[in-house]
């Protein structure tokens, strides 16, 4: 197992959304949507430059990635994700950080992710993680027809 010193926290670019949504692909309890495909991810990319990050090891392989954005008053985070074989090292930790710097620059004063329900892992993480389960509001949704 290599180190968690040997991966490399960087601003998450176009050219490594390929990577990126292979890892996510084999995530276990991330749900990806139809808008995660690689047109739709370089437009947000494009919309939040330098906000989101991804995590390479010393090959440049993409062991982790986060997409970050915000609307001028809260960002979000989408698809936190660290390889398996990374887990545990602080990675993510390292990925949000990553985020969190991002948004104060930007003076965006909260923050707001949404976990699946079912997503053990990562419902653990985040409340390891000193985040709140709001139970006084949800998120409802309905697709937008073109």
């Amino acid at each position: 197992m290599p180190p968690a010193s040997s991966v490399v926290i960087r601003p998450f670019v176009t050219g490594d959304i390929g990577r990126t949504l292979e890892l996510w692909r084999g995530v276990e309890g991330l749900g990806l949507t139809e808008s995660d495909n690689e047109e739709a991810v370089e437009s947000f990319l494009r919309r939040n430059p330098g906000f989101s990050g991804i995590a390479v090891t010393a090959e440049n392989e993409v062991v982790g990635g986060v997409l970050c954005g915000h609307n001028g008053r809260a960002g979000f985070l989408y698809h936190l994700a660290v390889a398996e074989s990374y887990r545990r090292r602080g990675i993510g930790t390292q990925l949000v950080d990553f985020c969190f710097a991002r948004l104060a620059e930007a003076k965006i004063p909260r923050c707001n992710i949404f976990v699946y329900t079912a997503n053990h892992n990562g419902n653990q993480f985040w409340l390891r993680s000193g985040w709140n389960d709001p139970t006084t509001w949800k998120v409802l949704q309905k697709h937008v027809e073109a």
